[in-house]
């Protein structure tokens, strides 16, 4: 066999080692990025704990519900990017307090980019709660708007938290609303300002003053973030407000 022959033969065998090494390689990658991810902080491990003994939180693999299931609203959290869902219970809790139904989504990886439809499945599990609004924070909020550009029809409203809708939601019907936080050095103003047309008419835009990006869970300080100067209880506490009053003026 000649030379060329023997070089024509190994170049595919080459081929082949050198995909699987990439393959491999993006698989270890991928691994070590979403390995490394927000915890919840003592707050919301604590209160996770205490509401859970109680029977006030109940935990499945695919989401955290409190508040009853047959409230008149129900909302559907989607986590922001690599944040344990658990860090959301003292947000789903003030909200809970206010009379709603609130089920954060458990997402593949923490990364709520692969469960953008993870919403259709808890409001289906809750058959008994009449209107439902989705809520996201950060990537959460875009998938968020995502899913509700393909279910208007099952939703009340969008609720964004430090986040945008990359996904046109201007003739859907729905009530939105965005909440970021003054001190926010996460978000992007420029992508928040241009995607505004995304937005139906008439939606709202609150900013609290001294809150920041990672501010609406508990899981400590983000990379770039700006200082809370307003502290976590108190976003928390004015965040489920704000939804409140959204969600009471759709209804009039």
């Amino acid at each position: 066999m000649s030379e060329h022959s023997l070089r024509a033969r190994k170049w595919p065998k080459r081929l082949a080692i050198a995909m699987l090494a990439a393959i491999i390689a993006a698989a270890v990658g991928f691994f070590a990025y979403t390995s490394d991810y927000y915890r919840p902080g003592e707050i919301a491990t604590g209160l996770s704990e205490e509401l859970a003994a109680s029977g006030d939180l109940r935990e499945t693999n695919v989401g955290i519900t409190l508040g009853e299931a047959d409230a008149e609203v129900g909302i559907v959290l989607y986590p922001g990017a690599k944040v344990d869902p658990h860090a959301y219970v003292p947000l789903a809790q003030e909200l809970a307090s206010k009379g709603y139904y609130c089920v954060i989504a458990k997402m593949p990886f923490n990364l709520a980019f692969f469960g953008i439809d993870a919403a259709s499945g808890l409001m289906e599990a809750a058959p008994g709660v009449h209107e439902w609004w989705i809520a996201g924070h950060s990537l959460g909020g875009a998938m968020a708007a995502q899913f509700a550009s393909t279910h208007a029809d099952e939703l009340e409203g969008v609720l964004l938290l430090a986040a945008y809708a990359a996904t046109d939601l201007s003739a859907s019907g729905l009530t939105v609303e965005t909440v970021y936080g003054s001190n926010d050095g996460v978000l992007n103003r420029d992508a928040l300002e241009q995607n505004a047309a995304n937005l139906p008419s008439g939606s709202r835009t609150d900013v609290i003053e001294g809150g920041n990006h990672a501010g609406f869970g508990d899981y400590g300080p983000q990379d770039g973030d700006g200082e809370n100067a307003l502290g976590t209880r108190a976003q928390w506490k004015e965040t489920a407000t704000l939804v409140m009053q959204t969600v009471e003026a759709a209804a009039l």
